[in-house]
């Protein structure tokens, strides 16, 4: 699977896309009413990104602004976004009521999530202390260092490979409001180098008091997460965990049935699986029938593949 369609909201807000306004051809929303995507074409780019949003800012009135889209940029297989950051930082005080942002907002036609190249984004937490919504996609050059930030409450980070040291930086961040964290662990193959024990942090959950929602998907390590869920901390003071997308096996879900009771969740999400039906069975006897909202989806791609000397294969659902 692959990114296919651009976001359609961010922070309860429908996304609009600015690129779409002519002057005096075309009636904008209200500046509150929606999330403004701002984009340029990511191959051979007439206007570049910060040109775009200038026209932005001198068309909208930026000061009820509460929610951006960074779409693409120029070039973004060969360039990060660090004048999207600027550009944004540049009006921080034109944008007082801004509260989310997303950063990276292309889909497979524009660059393969694999081939974005990303960078430091900590400077918008910086930049916006009132910032309550960020998220990112791209784990090429990635890099989340070690940040405090009173005010967030919900982080996601897609990739086909998140690097270990961004991995690091957001399990060693210090976020007390943070209530929703989602991180697309991604594989080996596409830069994804964290090991369990970078995950350590998450399970503990010392670091972020006010997570309710946590999301550790999209990962080849899916086991390994999931039996260390079966005896974390964390897990007990949780609504919603998500194990999605990744290469989760019988292992897996058996070591997180024998854990400790999940009957509390609101929500499991295990959507993107390689479990058999048996353990499927298992799973809604304890959990669904409990009252458990379970996910448990699986398309014809999630098949196995298994080469002629035994090797199984398994697929997370986004790498490339």
């Amino acid at each position: 699977m692959t990114i296919g369609n651009h976001l359609q909201e961010l922070d309860g807000l429908p996304a609009h896309d600015f690129a779409v306004y002519e002057a005096g051809k075309s009636e904008l929303p209200a500046p509150d009413a929606v999330a403004w995507r701002i984009a340029v074409s990511s191959y051979d780019s007439q206007e570049s990104w910060p040109e775009a949003f200038t026209r932005f800012t001198e068309t909208v009135d930026t000061t009820r602004v509460r929610a951006l889209i960074a779409g693409a940029w120029s070039s973004p297989y060969e360039d990060g976004p660090e004048e999207v950051v600027a550009a944004l930082l540049a009006v921080r005080d034109r944008l007082p009521a801004l509260r989310a942002v997303f950063i990276g907002d292309l889909v497979t036609e524009e660059c393969e999530i694999s081939w974005i190249i990303q960078g430091d984004v900590t400077p918008l937490l910086a930049g916006f202390p009132q910032l309550e919504v960020l998220g990112v996609r791209g784990g090429n050059g990635l890099e989340f260092p070690a940040v405090r930030h009173e005010k967030l409450r919900s982080l996601t980070v897609e990739t086909g490979g998140m690097p270990a040291d961004a991995v690091r930086g957001v399990a060693a961040g210090d976020f007390p409001g943070l209530e929703h964290l989602d991180l697309w662990l991604g594989t080996g193959e596409y830069g994804g180098d964290c090991e369990i024990a970078d995950l350590a942090p998450f399970f503990a959950g010392t670091r972020l008091p006010a997570l309710r929602s946590l999301a550790l998907r999209n990962s080849d390590l899916q086991d390994e997460i999931a039996a260390a869920f079966a005896a974390a901390p964390v897990v007990a003071r949780l609504e919603r965990l998500d194990l999605s997308m990744g290469v989760l096996s019988d292992e897996g879900a058996t070591a997180l049935l024998g854990g400790q009771p999940l009957t509390h969740l609101k929500q499991l999400d295990l959507h993107h699986n390689y479990l058999s039906d048996p353990i499927k069975e298992r799973l809604q006897e304890a959990l669904a029938e409990a009252g458990v909202e379970l996910d448990l989806s699986k398309d014809d791609a999630e098949d196995e593949e298994e080469d002629e000397d035994g090797t199984v294969w398994r697929y997370v659902a986004v790498a490339e």
